[in-house]
């Protein structure tokens, strides 16, 4: 990940956590990264425990994975193609076929990314 996107480690958010309220305290740590790195959207499964009450004041979104990846698609269709391949070519141990790739992802909560990508099954 530090290779690929260079910023992408966040450090010195500590100082935020104790002033952050969210409904779980264990993911204040999470929020507050988010305001130090200025980031517009938060992409995390569990989005009960980060209401846009709490995430409103510093202009940061709650997207889950799901629609943040269909999002994704439309932007660049390729790329996220691309990557659900690269994902799949990195699982040697064993191996899965595309099939299996896109049924894991169901699982997972990533139920539309799943039927986007079951279009380019050849491909990935």
């Amino acid at each position: 990940m530090n290779e690929a996107i260079p910023d992408s480690v966040v450090t010195h958010y500590e100082p935020l956590i104790e002033g952050l309220e969210l409904p779980d305290p264990n993911d204040r740590h999470v929020l507050a990264a988010a305001i130090k790195a200025g980031a517009q959207t938060i992409v995390p499964f569990n989005l009960k425990d980060f209401p846009a009450k709490h995430l409103e004041p510093y202009d940061i979104e709650a997207v889950h994975p799901d629609a943040f990846i269909e999002y994704q698609m439309t932007l660049r269709e390729g790329a996220v193609v691309t990557a659900a391949k690269a994902q799949r070519d990195t699982l040697k141990k064993p191996p899965i076929s595309a099939d299996q790739l896109l049924e894991t992802l169901a699982a997972q909560g990533l139920v539309v990314t799943a039927e986007r990508l079951a279009e380019f099954k050849d491909l990935i």
